[in-house]
């Protein structure tokens, strides 16, 4: 068969399925309606892992980039009594800065509590004493005045930060430069006010009432060189783990071997996270093949009713010279032409949901994605011609004396 016949052949094909279709507009619109919805879903539940994905691991790279932070566990000895020698210390602190290699910056924190008067009322906050540092390694924000630098840690400066809720109790008409609370009997002026780059929802350090000082202000309160804890940050991702093994091998060097210190990072919860939106999608996306194999047996059975019904048709056909060729390119055409009718407009839908959405909530950036839309039509091609080849071939098989017959 030539190329020329061959494209003659699709284009009856192609009138003849239009034509059948036509006529019974509500059937091959509910039949097609299968479609619309699986590849919708497809392309729907591709876009949403992809912005779960991207939101959950930019909240956990939010909480610093690259970072790495150190704690005292315990002792491991049988009594499990420990020395204050084995707590971490500011000396601690500057042996990291100095020996440790890539690192981009590093600082200690100092826990304490105290009562703060807020409209006539006490009300406790969390105090935290750290270094300038602390501001790079935790990504923190600072909204209004500025960070304490390293004079202000030099001279003892009663200077402070607070969080964005604490200065909106505190300042209710707005916070402006020297403003000042009081601290531990002392007059602090308030230099800043500041947020977490990503919500912790008061799991870290970090309160939502939270005042911060210049850590030698808080070894001035505590009246020891004790810190709770260490953060670090690498200055590249690929550097995280030998960062990590360097700042432990630094606090096992300067205390008693049967002392237990914790240094992690975040990469473990990070691919812990990225295997759980992997497993999730995965799980949406059978979820969704479902939905199109079972438009697939939709449009199969529509099919086979068509046959049925036009079995005189076909018996005509045939009497009149059409082949079996025919029959089955005419058949098939018609089940590819639903499935593909379906796909597009469920592809449309898939996109177009997404982008309004991206329209009114400027501030969720939500990724279209390339692949899911060419698999989406591909499998529209591939449900089309799967599922529509039985019936194709039943109408082929037909014997046209016993078709013309039919009643």
């Amino acid at each position: 068969m030539s190329v020329f016949e061959s494209l003659r052949n699709l284009r009856e094909a192609l009138r003849f399925a239009y034509d059948a279709l036509r006529v019974n507009k509500v059937r091959t619109f509910l039949t097609a309606l299968g479609m619309v919805i699986g590849t919708g879903s497809v392309i729907l539940v591709a876009t949403i892992a992809l912005t779960s994905r991207g939101y959950v691991l930019g909240q956990i790279e939010g909480v610093g980039a690259n970072m790495i932070y150190a704690y005292h566990e315990g002792d491991d000895s049988v009594t499990g009594s420990g020395s204050i020698s084995d707590a971490l210390t500011l000396q601690d602190l500057r042996a990291i800065r100095d020996s440790v290699p890539h690192l981009s910056a590093v600082a200690a924190i100092i826990l304490g509590r105290d009562s703060v008067l807020i409209d006539h009322r006490e009300r406790e906050v969390t105090l935290i004493g750290t270094d300038p540092d602390f501001r790079i390694v935790r990504n923190l924000k600072v909204l209004a005045g500025r960070f304490f630098d390293e004079q202000d840690v030099d001279r003892r400066n009663k200077v402070g930060l607070v969080t964005e809720n604490l200065a909106e109790a505190l300042f209710p008409n707005g916070w402006v430069g020297g403003k000042k609370i009081k601290i531990h009997g002392l007059q602090f002026y308030v230099i800043g006010v500041f947020k977490e780059g990503a919500q912790t929802f008061g799991q870290s350090e970090i309160t939502r009432e939270t005042v911060m000082l210049p850590i030698s202000v808080m070894t001035y309160f505590t009246g020891s060189p004790v810190v709770n804890q260490i953060y670090a940050s690498a200055d590249q991702a690929q550097n995280v783990p030998e960062v990590t093994r360097a700042i432990l091998q630094v606090l096992t060097a300067r205390h008693r071997s049967s002392a237990v210190y914790r240094v992690e990072n975040l990469a473990e919860i990070l691919a812990a996270a990225g295997n759980i939106a992997t497993a999730l999608s995965l799980v949406l996306l059978l979820v969704s093949a479902i939905a199109l194999i079972i438009s697939g047996i939709g449009i199969m059975n529509i099919m086979l009713v068509t046959v049925t019904e036009r079995t005189r048709e076909i018996g005509l056909r045939m009497a009149l010279g059409a082949g079996r060729r025919a029959i089955r390119m005419q058949f098939l055409t018609e089940a590819l032409f639903i499935s593909l009718a379906g796909g597009m407009v469920g592809i449309v839908f898939g996109i177009s949901l997404p982008l309004s959405v991206r329209y009114f909530v400027t501030e969720l950036y939500i990724p279209i994605s390339v692949p899911s839309i060419l698999i989406a039509f591909l499998v529209s091609c591939l449900i089309g011609v799967v599922f529509g080849i039985i019936p194709a071939e039943r109408a082929s098989r037909l014997n046209p004396t016993e078709a013309l017959r039919y009643e």
